[in-house]
């Protein structure tokens, strides 16, 4: 997706405490000579399945104790330690927005917007009530297009609202030129996840792509007001569009390519591109001002935007945007259209078998919209400045380790290195929660409709981004929210971000955790893995400024890109669920992080205390302790349904992969957990990964 949408994810931790003995497996583990300590709640031993030998699937020894405790909820697709991070924090922005509610602040204030966003999004009879008015000014501009360029116009009006369609631009950073903000134009345009839902012949794919054509679809449209007979037409009409406009995305190997997804032009050769199309006409219509220039990221989708709007009918492209109003705000709306539109995203496509209750929806919706307004209260609770120095050291503690893995490095020339170390020397962390906060002041919120405050905040967060073009870059800008259980690299301003939330463990304080669990948790998982994908085979395509820029010699480019080569055989090689393989192209950057923490969060790890010192824990060694860290970073496990749908659409490996697949590239594994020729975690030497 593009950089200029901002997508925060609340996957979400909990760790009950092992009564139980500690038991060994046979062989597993060699006890340390000192002295061990018992500790509990210990957030790594306490979720052993110590029937699993280490060797075989450490990902099942590490957690599956915690795995066999904790079968997953109902409401969810998956469960693991980001779900119980997650409903931790839901629980105290809870209060927060109860007391917000009681609180009769003053108009304009963060209480009020807060109190009041969230009595519209309980006030079900009130949503009932207003049916589909809140969507009445999208839907009434899609009825008033009469023509080609009236669909433009209508189309414009809908992606300022937040209703995507086949317009998908934005503000963003300039590749090439990481100072200047430009309007950057992607592939979009469809209603299943990506493209290979489309063609796809398997049956689940199949199964997925029938129900969505002859039952979602239809069912959705008779909801909006339409007859059975019109509703029917309609769907034909949508998946007419999209399947032609599917066949015009690039797979999501191919969009990892950043100087093949770069393609800038002025406008002039954009409208030669696409003649049935006045770019200056769509960008006023977009709020887009001033624009000369922009970056399309994939130019064959927008000549069959451009072919389709000549191949499709009036009446066709009207259905279609109609569709597009629907799903962007069915949950928003009647409980009639938000329980179809959830059987099929929610179950269908992810395997939940319910819905979450509704404070929590609300909750979630809120705090992708203003999260930052919840954060700032978030933090001056929950997030001490004893706790952010500890995280921004160990930011530094792992520089330093990164840096003496670059000097050592066998297969780079000293030219490559020394622009390697300027990079990593470059890089601007943002660690627990922005020195300067959103200013929210000009977004209205009121009790009046919960539909129309998500289109409100959309339209806020849309003119925000818009009023970027041709402004300097804000570098102070976070795009995540403290209380959110994930961290980011951003290639074009070359900085990693680190919410406060993604270094908690639920039941035990910051302060309880040993540095060996730390290290593996925060220090590899986390902060290693966000630095290193700034070398990875993306990252590394940008320079110290954040440039797409070529900084590498070509020899040494050719080394990596064979190192890199081997993970992806490596990871090609991994079947998940039936006949679906794991594409090791399309997640080799994740992979390339995940090893480079590691590795770098091993040698930052040795230079602790605890490393040195050698005494375990639980009869647990410190390295023991760290990979089993790691793992815990992983815990949890996911639906089929949601799983195969990761597998088609999303650049990361499965959480088992992320942790059994690099460990098996790692030697201080094998020292570790003595992994042995025969075992089923062992890999020859030779075929080994080591990339940083």
């Amino acid at each position: 997706m593009s950089k200029f949408e901002a997508v925060e994810m609340m996957n979400t931790k909990l760790l009950p405490v092992k009564k139980a003995a500690y038991l060994l497996a046979a062989g597993a583990l060699s006890l340390c000579a000192y002295t061990f300590h018992i500790l509990h709640p210990d957030p790594v031993y306490d979720n052993l399945d110590t029937s699993v030998k280490p060797q075989d699937d450490f990902f099942s020894y590490a957690n599956g104790g915690w795995l066999k405790r904790n079968p997953i909820p109902a409401a969810y697709s998956s469960w693991g330690i980001g779900n119980v991070v997650g409903e931790d924090i839901r629980q105290r922005l809870r209060k927060l927005n109860e007391d917000a509610l009681n609180a009769h602040a003053a108009q304009g204030t963060a209480t009020q917007k807060i109190g009041d966003f969230y009595y519209s999004g309980l006030d079900s009879a009130g949503i009932e009530k207003q049916g589909l008015a809140p969507v009445q000014p999208q839907l009434n501009a899609i009825e008033a297009a009469k023509d080609i360029n009236g669909l433009l116009q209508a189309a414009a009006y809908l992606t300022t609202r937040g209703s995507r369609n086949f317009i998908n631009a934005g503000v963003g950073q300039d590749d090439k030129n990481s100072s200047k903000m430009i309007v950057e134009m992607r592939q979009g345009g469809l209603g299943l996840p990506n493209r290979d839902y489309y063609f796809k012949t398997d049956a689940r794919t199949t199964r997925i792509r029938n129900d969505y054509q002859n039952q979602y679809l239809p069912a959705m449209m008779q909801l909006s007001g339409l007859n059975r007979e019109a509703a029917a037409n309609a769907a034909g009409s949508v998946y007419k569009i999209e399947h032609f406009l599917a066949d015009s995305n690039r797979k999501l190997e191919e969009m990892r390519d950043p100087y093949r997804n770069y393609n800038k032009m002025p406008v002039a050769r954009l409208n030669q591109l696409t003649p049935l199309i006045n770019w200056h006409t769509v960008f006023s219509n977009l709020e887009l001002k001033g624009v000369d220039t922009v970056i399309v990221g994939q130019p064959e989708y927008y000549r069959a935007v451009n072919t389709a709007l000549k191949t499709f009918s009036l009446a066709d492209w009207k259905a279609y945007l109609r569709w597009k109003v629907l799903t962007a705000n069915a949950q928003y709306l009647t409980q009639a259209l938000n329980d179809e539109n959830f059987r099929f995203t929610g179950t269908v496509l992810a395997g939940r078998k319910e819905q979450l209750p509704r404070w929590k929806r609300v909750l979630d919706t809120e705090n992708s919209l203003m999260g930052e307004l919840l954060g700032q209260l978030f933090v001056k609770e929950y997030f001490p400045a004893q706790t952010k120095q500890r995280y921004a050291s160990m930011v530094e503690n792992m520089r330093q380790a990164y840096s003496e893995h670059i000097q050592k490095l066998n297969w780079m020339s000293p030219a490559t290195k020394q622009k390697a170390l300027v990079k990593l020397n470059a890089i601007h962390p943002k660690v627990g929660y922005p020195d300067r906060w959103k200013d929210f002041s000009t977004l209205s919120i009121s009790r009046a409709s919960y539909a129309g405050n998500v289109i409100q905040a959309r339209h806020w967060a849309y003119l925000n981004n818009a009023a970027k073009l041709g402004k300097p870059v804000e570098h102070w800008e976070w795009g995540m929210t403290p209380q959110t259980y994930n961290a980011s690299y951003s290639p074009s301003n070359n900085e990693i971000t680190l919410p406060a939330a993604q270094f908690m463990i639920p039941g035990v304080k910051d302060s309880e955790v040993d540095d060996a669990v730390v290290y593996g948790y925060a220090a590899a998982s986390t902060i290693g893995h966000e630095i290193t994908h700034g070398f990875d085979d993306q990252g590394r395509q940008y320079d110290a400024k954040g440039n797409l820029k070529g900084w590498w010699t070509a020899q040494d480019s050719a080394k990596f890109t064979a190192r890199a080569q081997m993970l992806v055989n490596q990871f090609n090689n991994y079947v998940v669920l039936d006949s679906l393989h794991i594409n090791g192209k399309a997640t080799l950057g994740e992979n390339i992080a995940d090893l480079g923490g590691i590795a770098i969060g091993l040698t930052a790890f040795e230079k602790t205390a605890q490393y040195k010192a050698g005494k375990s824990i639980n009869g647990l060694t410190p390295l023991q302790r760290f990979f089993l860290g790691y793992a815990l970073g992983w815990l949890g496990q996911t639906r089929n349904e949601s799983l195969a749908n990761q597998i088609l659409t999303d650049v990361h490996s499965p959480g088992f992969l992320r942790v059994n697949g690099p460990f098996m590239d790692t030697p201080e594994f094998y020292k570790a957990f003595n992994v042995k020729p025969g075992d089923k975690m062992y890999l020859a030497p030779d075929k080994r990964v080591i990339i940083w």
